[in-house]
């Protein structure tokens, strides 16, 4: 019987000593995981706002644009057909579109034939198209960029693993479970932002077609317009 409580006394003496001897397991914060990923975290970063930045500003650009541009042609037209030149050009000044932009210097191409009118409308869109699409190509770009500069981290935390092992001589788990979070937390960190870029990428560039797609559907019906006293 003593040798029965003196042996469980023992085990529990045992057990409390492993306990205290396990450090306690402390929670992984967001941003220490982030901090895992090494210096790569910096560039993809940078890659992040830049990419963020210039998705608000052309989002916010195009939706003003194309807001703008709500029953200009209706306008236009009816100051036309009333015979109000004037009238019809101070709508456009006023609107401040792109789309009103080209019916103004087709309004003031008014008297001269019709190729002229039309290539005057073609360079004005295309200049607008142009503004629009201005630094959009750069998020294609991040998209591109960001998986392989994470695959970068990838090769880094794969060379760090091996490098250690070659110095210890012997494979530690601690120091490969460290290589792998800069491999792990850098790729997921690229490929996550490069999908991002290539979302708003897309997205942009869908909402500049429904905008080209108007203008020169308005463009043609000015043009029409024009020519039916002709006819």
């Amino acid at each position: 019987m003593l040798l029965q409580i003196d042996s469980t006394i023992q085990l529990d003496t045992m057990m409390t000593a492993a306990q205290q001897a396990v450090p306690p397991v402390e929670d992984l914060r967001f941003i220490d995981i982030l901090i895992k990923g090494g210096w790569v975290m910096i560039p993809l970063a940078f890659l992040l706002l830049a990419g963020l930045v210039i998705f608000i500003e052309r989002y916010l650009t195009i939706r003003k644009a194309n807001r703008h541009e709500k029953n200009l042609t209706a306008q236009v037209k009816q100051s036309i057909l009333s015979g109000k030149l004037e009238s019809a050009i101070a709508v456009c000044r006023s609107n401040n579109s792109p789309l009103s932009r080209m019916l103004q210097k087709g309004l003031l191409r008014i008297g001269r034939p019709i190729k002229d009118i039309e290539g005057a409308i073609e360079n004005v869109g295309k200049l607008e198209v142009a503004k629009l699409e201005k630094n959009i190509n750069i998020l294609g770009i991040i998209a591109g960029i960001a998986p392989m500069l994470g695959f970068v981290g990838t090769i880094i935390g794969v060379i760090s693993i091996f490098h250690e092992v070659e110095l210890e001589g012997v494979i530690n788990i601690g120091t490969v479970s460290g290589g792998l979070y800069v491999k792990m937390v850098s790729s997921a960190t690229g490929l996550i932002i490069g999908i991002i870029a290539y979302i708003g990428y897309h997205i942009l560039n869908e909402m500049v077609d429904r905008i080209i797609l108007r203008m020169e559907t308005d463009a043609i019906e000015f043009i029409d317009l024009l020519e039916e006293p002709i006819s």
